[in-house]
């Protein structure tokens, strides 16, 4: 009778140990939720951006050489995905807007708006762009650059300028037009899309189906506008006042695409804008960061999930240790 007494005691002592902790977890996790429930925010300062999107969206963009989420996809998409994933990589409190680029300027869209309230509206509009909403064939991309850099400097937002760099027709003599500017005066991004191999460009009908591909003499093959080139008394058939240019029609490879790297690279320097060809070893959140402005702005930083994590692990604890041990097989007493 005594050794049972005694089995019974160091079992209710037992008992109470666990009861002990258990209630210091519980008592934890209530102070942890109390604290969470109070906690203040912290104000620090943070780096926000306001940039400008322009997207291409001339026929050129429609040359299937790019790659979008690893796959093989037209230049359009690569540039869509490419907006997206900037719109995903700013922080909140930056701004984004959004415009077109189509035969010699930019179109805005929207104004730039606050990401993460507006971020499933922005992201919205980057999935409908599309080629139809271009108005003319022509595609002056170095006069659409110097366009967004004015609706930029407007819009109070740096410039993230996406195309492969095709002019349609070429520029005459190869020569960039001339930038009324400052180059730097607005900070931002060209960033070039296509392959370096020049690929054929898809040709639609009104109706909008692909009906193949756009010939040698489907396009200008050279910008007769202007003083003709230097070359010119040498072509066959010149004469000053009635074939300034010869009598031949020019040919060429303008019906071929690619992204025009060294075109894009003198634009660049030109408006004092960086450069990217995207896909070229990534990087491109690291090139928006690094030619883009950073804003200062004060942020409230909530701290009420460093006590509820705490709170959480505690209740954790308790259920899962109580549970454990409540399966253990209760020893018999010794006689």
């Amino acid at each position: 009778m005594k050794a049972a007494t005694s089995a019974g005691a160091a079992g209710g002592h037992g008992l109470g140990h666990r009861r002990d902790w258990r209630f210091w977890l519980l008592l934890v996790a209530l102070l942890a939720i109390l604290a969470a429930l109070f906690a203040p925010r912290i104000a620090r300062i943070g780096t926000v951006r306001d940039v400008l999107v322009v997207v291409d969206v001339t026929g050129s963009m429609n040359v299937r050489d790019a790659l979008s989420e690893g796959r093989p996809a037209t230049r359009l998409a690569a540039a869509k995905g490419a907006a997206r994933d900037i719109l995903a990589g700013l922080p909140c409190g930056s701004r984004l807007g959004l415009a077109i680029f189509t035969e010699r300027r930019s179109f805005l869209l929207f104004e730039p708006a606050e990401v993460c309230g507006n971020f499933a509206a922005i992201a919205g509009s980057i999935d409908d762009l599309d080629w139809r909403m271009a108005w003319e064939g022509d595609s002056y991309v170095a006069r659409g650059v110097h366009s967004g850099i004015d609706l930029a400097a407007g819009l109070k937002a740096d410039l993230i300028f996406m195309t492969d760099g095709h002019e349609a027709p070429p520029l005459p003599g190869g020569a960039l037009p001339s930038f009324d500017g400052k180059a730097g005066e607005v900070a931002g991004l060209l960033i070039g899309i296509g392959g370096a191999d020049p690929a054929p460009i898809p040709k639609f009908d009104q109706d909008g189906r692909e009906v193949g591909f756009y010939e040698e003499q489907d396009v200008p093959q050279e910008n007769r506008m202007g003083p003709p080139p230097e070359d010119a008394a040498s072509r066959a058939g010149w004469n000053p006042r009635n074939a300034p240019w010869g009598s031949e029609a020019a040919t060429g490879t303008e019906h071929l695409s690619a992204m025009r790297e060294e075109h894009l690279r003198a634009l660049a320097a030109q408006t004092g804008l960086g450069f990217l060809a995207l896909g070229a070893g990534g990087g491109l959140i690291a090139a928006v960061e690094a030619d883009t402005r950073p804003r200062p702005v004060e942020m409230r930083v909530d701290t009420a999930a460093i006590p509820a994590a705490l709170a959480l692990f505690c209740l954790a604890l308790l259920f899962g240790l109580g549970a454990t041990t409540s399966r253990r097989p209760e020893r018999l007493p010794t006689r």
